[in-house]
């Protein structure tokens, strides 16, 4: 079963988009100039399974990260605020509209159109439950109030983001309007969710948007600047080195000692994971956590040396 998970892994990062946003096209020089083959995948997970922490947090050091793994991680309870997101994501895997969509693929030319079923962005660019739901666990732990979203899609993660308890705010992010207009319809539920539209390091181009003096920033810039501060940020847009390095520089000014980053995909290519080696060992971070599919870091100044773990999930 493990092994399955890893090859449509695969299957689904090979339509990433690399500037803004989620998975908008099948652009197939992404598969063959950035991201692991699926052999490639299977290999790295099965070290990452043999190599990994106990995923129940047996021989862990750290306190912190043993309450982690036991409270949240392992944390089987089954939430009311799952139940609508995943009628939402079965709905849209049977729905079968075309979407003329934007592909920014990093192996692709900008600018390109191409017709896409609503059920297959639904089933490529979705996080699986398993993962939504521990954003969600993550998110709630840690009373998150201010949340800012990198990667809409259709509007699924976001869906369980918007249900924290406490929530105050959250900015969710997407680059393509077609796409962005069917997650709207669902989000428009949550007053407390703002979606922002456009390429994250583009020049911003916001009609919903334009009294504001922004004076030519960034969809990035915008969307912090919707927010006082960032509790919780969750990355899966762009899944290149460079883009990757300026997310994050752009946000930690946002950022403070309980705020939390998520990164989507961090060993799809080479480039995700010198990325994350990069911001893992940035001085500014105190602890990181490999979960494989994504990874964690964290600001705590409890810690009195850097951390990093490997945790089987």
């Amino acid at each position: 079963m493990r092994l399955i998970i890893v090859l449509k892994c695969g299957r689904r990062g090979d339509r990433r988009q690399a500037a803004g946003g989620r998975t908008l096209g099948a652009a197939t020089l992404i598969f063959s100039n950035n991201m692991y083959s699926k052999f490639r995948l299977v290999r790295k997970y099965l070290s990452y399974r043999f190599n990994a922490y106990s995923g129940r947090g047996h021989g862990m050091h750290s306190p912190f990260v043993y309450q982690l793994i036991r409270e949240v991680f392992m944390d089987r309870s089954r939430y009311h605020a799952y139940g609508q997101p995943e009628l939402y994501k079965r709905r849209l895997l049977h729905d079968h509209t075309l979407l003329e969509v934007q592909d920014f693929g990093a192996g692709s030319v900008s600018g390109k159109t191409k017709q896409r079923k609503i059920s297959e962005i639904a089933k490529t660019s979705s996080k699986y439950k398993r993962y939504s739901r521990l954003i969600y666990r993550i998110a709630s732990y840690y009373r998150c109030k201010f949340i800012l979203e990198m990667g809409t899609s259709l509007g699924v993660t976001s869906s369980y983001l918007a249900q924290v308890p406490g929530l105050e705010k959250l900015v969710t992010m997407e680059g393509a309007d077609a796409v962005a207009n069917i997650a709207q319809q669902e989000l428009a539920q949550y007053s407390w969710v703002q979606l922002t539209r456009g390429e994250f390091t583009s020049d911003l181009q916001n009609p919903d948007l334009q009294n504001l003096d922004l004076g030519g920033r960034t969809n990035l810039d915008l969307a912090l600047s919707l927010l006082p501060h960032v509790d919780l940020v969750f990355i899966d847009g762009n899944h290149r080195l460079i883009p990757t390095l300026q997310y994050f520089e752009t946000i930690l000014p946002k950022t403070h000692e309980s705020s939390i980053i998520i990164f989507d995909d961090i060993h799809w290519s080479r480039e995700m994971e010198t990325a994350w080696e990069k911001i893992r060992m940035d001085e500014r971070v105190t602890l990181s956590i490999d979960l494989f599919f994504i990874g964690l870091v964290f600001f705590r100044k409890e810690f009195r040396e850097k951390q990093h773990f490997t945790i089987r999930f």
